[in-house]
């Protein structure tokens, strides 16, 4: 999750039809896949990935709409703007920041889709991954709302909130298995998520690089949460497997 500083805005009446009509494809498309009608290979993680892909590029040279899709939440509290807690989600700062966020979420997104659909069953798995991540983009911005809703100035952009959640859930399901770091630094996922934790802690208390980790941090918070809910014997597994990854050294 990226902030940028911007001026006041509008965002016009046409934008706002614009992302109803590419919204209303969004539910399209998970409709059409959540009944199954899909073709070999499409999942719910790729049709995701699309959309985000489209909007973030239409987006990155019309600042104007960029901006009025943006979490600002100045915007949301005095105009009553709530669409951005999601929109913003779905557009990116640049061509970097959309392809890191998107490869992680190809990744470890497609392995908790199979997760999900394999505890909970097809339909139902796809209901509760969708969930988990469009519930994890808003809640995840929660802090940052509560923090900057005086403060006209403050932007911030980007799916690291919900891709946050999506990587936690798949660490609490799969605690052993290998995560790298920018194709470099590997370690098991719970190493990783605990390091991730606390330096995205320490990052939000300093707030002096432009980037919103407090979205990144209660992203994953809520991915651990929300999979904890749904799937209390995670718990136990977790330890289990922890436990035993102690003993062996």
């Amino acid at each position: 999750m990226v902030t940028r500083k911007w001026g006041n805005g509008y965002m016009g009446v046409l934008n706002i039809c614009w992302f109803l009509a590419v919204g209303g494809w969004l539910l399209a498309v998970g409709f059409w896949l959540y009944l199954g009608q899909t073709t070999k290979g499409v999942t719910i993680t790729g049709a995701l990935i699309i959309i985000t892909v489209i909007i973030s590029f239409y987006t990155f040279n019309k600042p104007v709409v960029q901006m009025g899709l943006m979490m600002n939440p100045f915007a949301i509290y005095h105009r009553q703007q709530y669409y951005r807690f999601l929109t913003s989600g779905f557009i990116h700062r640049d061509h970097m920041h959309l392809l890191l966020n998107m490869v992680s979420f190809y990744f470890l997104g497609s392995l908790v889709e199979r997760v999900f659909t394999g505890i909970f069953g097809n339909t139902t798995g796809i209901v509760y991954y969708v969930l988990l991540y469009l519930i994890a983009i808003v809640v995840s911005d929660m802090p940052t709302y509560f923090k900057q809703k005086n403060n006209p100035g403050y932007n911030s952009l980007g799916a690291s909130g919900g891709v946050a959640a999506v990587v936690f859930a798949f660490i609490l399901l799969e605690p052993m298995q290998y995560i790298c770091l920018y194709f470099a630094i590997c370690m098991p996922g719970f190493i990783l998520g605990t390091l991730y934790l606390v330096y995205s802690y320490y990052q939000g208390r300093k707030s002096n690089d432009n980037i919103n980790h407090d979205a990144h941090l209660y992203g994953a918070l809520f991915g651990l949460v929300f999979c904890i809910v749904l799937y209390p014997a995670a718990i136990g597994n977790f330890v289990r497997q922890v436990s035993e990854w102690i003993s062996s050294l």
